[in-house]
């Protein structure tokens, strides 16, 4: 699924760069790939090599978005989407990445599945409210006989995906952003660059310190902003410092709708088709790979505050989850590592 805008600012500050010396300054970049907003941050002490590193973590992710876009004629996904019924025979990549899904599909019980995409095509998100629809329970129905992670085969020794079933699509827009970030991420450090950062909409990944010696400060976005903003995630509630991970946001405010005083927003339960019925309005998932936070923070969302905890505390990744009445729940190793900005949010003990 696409995300309309980031929902974690990157808190780069001027302060942060005249602490620098005249061997270590920061170098950023932004450009539109993977139909989003991506920026790529470098620490070095040569303009040319940061411009290189920058240029090379770019490269990636177009590579990869060529590779991955649902909404691409060419990609390996459409062909495999176009094939279903028969095996296709993809690149190690994008072998690796759908096998990534499976797993997660796997340990999420099916709160994320990559083959939703049938579900997907049914709905339009839009605030416009001449434009948004609400497929029929009968067409969802319908669609959803073709959703099934466990319909995916994967033979890794002839580098084929096969859909077992016509009908059947992958979409990996809950987990491509942030596995991209984390390929980017390699791309840079392998022309020598000691500390970046990789923002691919809001799925982000760092690694070094900053130039000022700390870790990359980000501000997590506020859900349930008092106003509206035309830059809704410079609006943020809390901040926390992120040090050689990845970490990811999924929340009901990024694509969504009204109707007859009722939240419709682009996170689908696979069960049932329909926006998830959940306690959450917004995940933030901190790991060390981008892909697992980009996809864990759409499933714990599905999830709701009781199993979401459980299965991040049993993996032993952090997380901040927001209630709709605006108490923040923190896995363990998070207490009294976030800075909570909004006094109309505040950090509540989590007691099953």
């Amino acid at each position: 699924m696409k995300r309309a805008a980031a929902c974690l600012l990157i808190m780069i500050s001027l302060a942060f760069i005249s602490g620098c010396t005249e061997r270590d300054r920061m170098y950023r970049e932004s450009r539109v790939l993977m139909d989003t907003f991506c920026t790529i941050t470098v620490v070095s002490a040569s303009e040319e090599k940061a411009r290189e590193a920058i240029n090379r973590g770019f490269a990636e992710i177009e590579r990869l978005d060529g590779l991955l876009n649902y909404f691409s004629e060419d990609s390996e996904i459409t062909a495999v989407n176009r094939a279903a019924g028969r095996p296709v025979r993809v690149s190690r990549e994008t072998l690796d990445i759908v096998k990534k899904a499976v797993h997660i599909s796997e340990i999420t019980g099916g709160a994320f599945d990559p083959t939703i995409a049938p579900v997907v095509s049914l709905w339009k998100f839009s605030k416009d409210i001449s434009a948004p629809s609400i497929p029929s329970r009968d067409a969802v129905a319908t669609a959803l006989r073709h959703v099934d992670y466990r319909k995916i085969e994967i033979n890794t020794a002839a580098s084929e995906i096969y859909l077992t079933e016509k009908g059947m699509e992958l979409d990996l827009g809950g987990i491509a952003k942030g596995y991209a970030a984390d390929r980017a991420v390699e791309a840079v450090k392998a022309e020598g660059i000691k500390a970046a950062l990789v923002a691919v909409a809001g799925d982000i990944r760092g690694f070094g310190l900053n130039p000022s010696g700390q870790g990359w400060r980000l501000g997590i976005q506020d859900p349930r902003p008092e106003t509206v903003s035309e830059r809704p995630w410079e609006d943020v509630f809390a901040t926390l410092e992120l040090r050689d991970r990845a970490i990811s946001t999924s929340g009901d405010y990024q694509r969504f709708f009204i109707k007859d005083g009722k939240r419709y927003f682009h996170i689908l339960d696979p069960v049932t088709g329909f926006p998830a019925e959940t306690d959450l309005i917004s995940v933030t998932v901190i790991a060390p790979e981008g892909y697992v936070t980009d996809s864990l923070a759409t499933a714990v969302f599905v999830l709701g505050v009781e199993k979401g905890m459980k299965l991040l505390e049993s993996m032993g990744i952090d997380g901040v989850l927001v209630c709709a009445d605006k108490k923040i729940l923190l896995t363990e190793h998070l207490r009294g590592k976030i800075n909570i900005l909004n006094p109309a949010y505040q950090a509540v003990n989590y007691s099953p």
